[in-house]
């Protein structure tokens, strides 16, 4: 397991109370190791992130982004996110919260490539 800062444990556990609903359908179909045999985590502190999926075994991140994730300051605090996990062996999947609702299958289809190629 990556290390996190313990103080990520609590603000871990309200979000997964409060899941969106693109969260909440995603993790329908990745919880019990459906993709693969292969564990996830949601709402998973790394480093100094809480991010929304973590497979260990597949060392594989998966976000889900809102409206927010478009403005210029939210990019750049995802782009730096995002290079942090990558140095620390991570591949990190980003999906808007509408393609996880409209486009489910497609999703489903990368996050399964992904986990194959990481662990076949």
């Amino acid at each position: 397991m990556k290390t996190y800062l313990k103080h990520l444990k609590q603000p871990g556990r309200l979000l997964r109370a409060n899941m969106t609903e693109a969260e909440q359908r995603l993790w329908q179909l990745v919880r019990r190791k459906q993709i693969h045999g292969k564990q996830f985590y949601r709402q998973k502190p790394l480093l100094d992130y809480i991010v929304d999926f973590y497979c260990p075994a597949a060392k594989l991140v998966i976000e889900l982004d809102g409206g927010q994730h478009y403005d210029a300051d939210h990019q750049e605090q995802d782009r730096i996110r995002d290079q942090a996990l990558t140095e620390l062996g991570l591949t990190v999947l980003r999906f808007d919260n509408r393609q996880v609702l409209t486009e489910t299958n497609t999703v489903l289809e990368v996050i399964e490539q992904s986990v194959r190629k990481a662990c076949f």
